[in-house]
């Protein structure tokens, strides 16, 4: 260990709090050389743009019924059509966005922290509340996570907080067990056992020093775990239990517009683009984060 792990365990303060503004200068500096990095981040900086704006940026009224321009195909007028109801389907899909970016960060906000917790507690403790949570977690793991949320969906009800829940219940294991990986790792490092030798507590060895190191990894897992979250959510729309008409969540507007795919195909497919691109976007994030923040990873 150097004289700055020293001085940093001795004032309890982490080693990756003194590094930070080092470690932000190298990501940015690796994301420059990663072109299909920049444009997922370009691509999902410009989803979280659109989600902001979308009331303003829609041409039409999303929900404005007009039976007399019902099913047009895409026009100068309506740029991807209209649906059944005389809708503008590329304005649904704007404010589609921010059900979908909502959905997806409600969903990371609840199965990071949760999934890092109970990794990081599993893995410091060891002994049997190890064993006890990492049998919770595999018997989650057991069971499809779009066959448990359908469970746990149809079970309270349609809707976007009940979509949200369900996802959540079942998305939180993966993250739990690289948590608990990492810190299998983290808590035998010589900066971990300095702490400890200056008389460290566990819950500040817990908090301070070991989730730290973990949470890039997490960081990372969920960015990739995103593209699931959005077909997972989307399954849930297309089946009804997401979000409920007339909002234009995007596997909804798919299963309304199945009925017209011969004849009128813009009303399924549109949406099912929007989902593919921003699954993409998502994917090229996450492998771009997994390269820079995983030393171990090697192209």
């Amino acid at each position: 260990m150097n004289h700055a792990d020293a001085v940093a365990a001795n004032t309890g303060k982490p080693v990756f709090a003194a590094r930070a503004r080092t470690a932000l200068a190298a990501f940015l500096g690796k994301l420059m050389h990663e072109p299909l990095g920049l444009f997922g981040f370009a691509v999902l900086a410009l989803l979280i743009i659109i989600a902001i704006l979308a009331p303003f940026i829609a041409p039409h009224d999303p929900l404005r019924q007009n039976l007399a321009e019902a099913l047009q195909a895409p026009s100068l007028s309506h740029w991807a059509g209209t649906d059944e109801f005389g809708r503008d389907i590329l304005s649904r899909l704007i404010l589609g966005t921010r059900i979908t970016i909502q959905t997806v960060l409600s969903v990371s906000l609840i199965i990071g922290p949760l999934g890092l917790l109970i990794g990081i507690i599993a893995g410091f403790a060891g002994g049997r509340t190890d064993a006890i949570l990492m049998r919770i977690t595999d018997i989650v793991l057991s069971f499809p996570s779009l066959i448990l949320a359908l469970a746990f969906a149809a079970a309270l009800g349609p809707g976007l907080n009940t979509a949200v829940i369900a996802i959540s219940l079942t998305g939180w294991p993966p993250i739990a067990r690289l948590a608990r990986a990492e810190t299998l790792i983290v808590r035998n490092t010589d900066y971990v056992a300095a702490a400890r030798l200056y008389g460290a507590s566990p819950a500040r060895l817990l908090f301070l020093y070991i989730a730290p190191m973990c949470i890039p990894s997490v960081v990372v897992r969920l960015t990739l775990n995103m593209a699931g979250i959005i077909l997972t959510a989307a399954a849930l729309g297309f089946l009804g239990l997401g979000a409920q008409p007339p909002a234009p969540e995007w596997g909804a507007m798919i299963s309304n517009g199945r009925k017209f795919m011969l004849d009128h195909w813009w009303v399924a497919v549109m949406p099912g683009i929007a989902i593919l691109i921003t699954s993409l976007a998502f994917n090229l994030v996450g492998d771009t984060l997994r390269d820079i923040l995983d030393p171990r990873h090697a192209r």
